[in-house]
């Protein structure tokens, strides 16, 4: 039984043997998605910290819970630029608590009103931000919203425990992905595409102008690389490390 499962106040030691047996980016989705529950919060976001000239929350988010429309509204709306939240980031790594009521809340471009009733609409208008970092040195941040109360000193401890090591688990996991596909030949790429599009071996052979036999062993030797047991596995797992489309 893991530290989520027991029904006991959640402590950041707790975690720590859970988070290093993460295997995927989606065990680490629906780890943080126990996380925020157990923390009584509605969403969490991790990212990588964006460069002063990005303008796009969605293309810095690595994995999210926030609701779709809410992101897509923050980056319309241009909400990045001259961000209070991505200002104190940039210049401190200590954890803090950000209310969008606040007067640390407000913004000098006339956009403090739009932050304050979009994030009420969705519930999500107190947030708690934890800096962090990988060990190449990239900067990030992992935090959870939602209308609770402000998180108490012990609870911002243990999130900020917490997310160190999720963070750098998450880097370990992208690092092991990247170098996957990496082994992986065009011929074997080509025919996970083929496959992800629902052609069979045979009809994957005429396309390429190879045997069967050979579609064959590149699927099963791409299945091996990707460490699945199946080309259904092998094809879903492309799809999530970006090696295909």
């Amino acid at each position: 039984m893991t530290a989520l499962e027991t029904g006991k106040s959640p402590r950041g030691e707790d975690y720590i043997e859970e988070i290093a047996g993460l295997k995927t980016q989606f065990d680490v989705f629906r780890f943080m998605k126990r996380l925020t529950e157990a923390f009584r919060s509605r969403a969490f976001m991790i990212i990588n910290l964006p460069a002063i000239t990005s303008f796009d929350l969605q293309s810095n988010s690595v994995i999210t819970s926030w609701p779709a429309e809410l992101l897509a509204i923050y980056d319309q709306e241009g909400l990045m630029v001259n961000s209070p939240v991505l200002r104190r980031l940039r210049n401190s790594t200590l954890p803090f608590f950000h209310d969008t009521v606040g007067s640390s809340a407000a913004r000098d471009d006339g956009k403090t009103n739009l932050i304050v009733t979009l994030f009420e609409r969705f519930r999500m208008p107190r947030c708690a931000y934890f800096p962090t970092h990988d060990a190449s040195g990239m900067r990030g941040a992992i935090s959870l919203a939602g209308d609770r109360e402000p998180f108490s000193p012990e609870e911002m401890k243990d999130l900020s425990y917490i997310s160190i090591h999720v963070f750098d688990r998450l880097a370990e996991i992208r690092n092991m992905d990247t170098r996957i596909s990496d082994t992986l030949n065009d011929r074997e790429i080509d025919c996970l595409n083929w496959t992800a599009a629902g052609k069979t071996s045979a009809e994957i052979a005429d396309i390429l102008g190879l045997s069967e036999h050979t579609v064959n062993h590149y699927l099963n030797r791409a299945t091996k690389k990707l460490d699945t047991v199946n080309r259904t596995q092998a094809v879903a797992k492309a799809l999530r490390i970006g090696l295909i489309k």
